[in-house]
């Protein structure tokens, strides 16, 4: 059963209460190349993202945000990690929040001035508190990072927001050690209804980082626990968002899309069966208007039985391959006509 928290609007997307869990990237363009951040959040949005963040180290970054905006339509949220007159900039220049963590911004009256602004312009804080950076004093409370301090901390810094008369928050408690998120996570959730951001931070390469994130947002999710995620990879902004999908499709947790199964192979294969499944993933992954099974299996002889399950499928063989439905067969073809034919009928279904 999903945890119930309150729910927060950011520009024209609702986390938390009832609203699905929303998908997260964020750029890696400099913020302040317009074109090329603007192109990069399009093939985002595209690929599937609900919301993406874009880094905001300067005063021509904060000023971006303003053109950025007029030519994406997914909310935009500003990463902030000192000054806190970029953060009353990026607001000012159209952010849909903001991410800080107020043990950065420094001053209590610097917090106050970044709350009020966000106040007068109802833009929601994502207060962030990462493992790396846990204060000295919780550190030695607890005889080093541990999930208790992280909560600790970022419960402190929730108060200091919320003492300010304001409570349009997002939470989110990173770790690179997947076992220490997910008991943090365990611990925050029972604490406090307010909206939860989750990911493993830094986790690493496209393989490594979707192990890791798979492993630990699977965990983390199962229990009801997560309003919106982000899987944080090095590489492609584009992978993160196709691996979050893939994470929620398997939890039962996102609907729609197409989902791909296929056979590990063995000495039965005579097609390039490794290439034409790859071929496959890349074709389905713009379809999120259809709910489909397809198979890509590489025998013939137990391929279209096997994946009987299947709405659609390709089974190989000697150089040429059978197209199927739901385990029956529809046409025999060459290898090289396969890939089209599977398109041909996707786009039919």
């Amino acid at each position: 059963m999903r945890r119930k928290s309150r729910e927060v609007i950011i520009g024209n997307v609702a986390i938390g209460g009832d609203a699905p869990i929303a998908i997260q990237s964020m750029t890696n363009t400099r913020t302040e190349d317009v074109r090329a951040t603007v192109e990069q959040i399009l093939s985002l949005e595209q690929a599937g993202c609900d919301i993406i963040r874009c880094a905001v180290p300067t005063q021509e970054a904060a000023e971006a945000l303003s053109e950025i905006k007029k030519e994406i339509h997914i909310p935009l949220v500003a990463d902030i990690h000192f000054d806190y007159k970029l953060a009353i900039a990026a607001v000012e220049h159209g952010a849909d929040k903001i991410r800080i963590n107020p043990g950065n911004i420094g001053s209590r009256e610097r917090i106050q001035a970044v709350v009020d602004c966000c106040k007068s312009h109802d833009v929601p804080i994502r207060v962030g508190v990462n493992s790396g950076s846990l204060e000295k004093e919780l550190v030695e409370r607890y005889h080093g990072v541990t999930a208790e301090g992280i909560v600790e901390s970022a419960l402190d810094k929730v108060g200091i927001i919320e003492s300010m008369g304001y409570d349009k928050l997002v939470i989110s408690i990173k770790s690179s050690d997947v076992m220490m998120s997910i008991k943090a996570h365990e611990l925050l959730a029972k604490k406090t209804d307010i909206p939860l951001h989750v990911g493993i931070t830094e986790a690493g390469t496209v393989f490594r980082g979707s192990i890791k994130s798979s492993v630990g947002l699977g965990v983390i999710l199962y229990q009801g626990i997560g309003d919106t995620i982000r899987v944080s990879l090095t590489g492609d902004p584009v992978k993160e968002v196709l691996a979050a999908k893939e994470i929620l499709r398997s939890l039962g947790l996102r609907k729609g899309g197409i989902e791909v199964v296929s056979c590990p192979t063995c000495g039965r294969t005579q097609i390039d069966l490794i290439g034409l499944a790859e071929q496959v993933e890349e074709l389905v992954s713009h379809y999120d208007d259809k709910d489909l099974k397809v198979a890509v299996m590489g025998c013939v002889v137990n391929g279209p039985g096997e994946a009987r399950e299947a709405d659609l499928g390709v089974a190989g063989g000697i150089g040429e391959g059978l197209l199927f439905k739901h385990g029956e067969i529809i046409k025999k073809l060459p290898e090289d006509q396969l890939l089209k034919a599977l398109e041909d009928e996707i786009e039919k279904y």
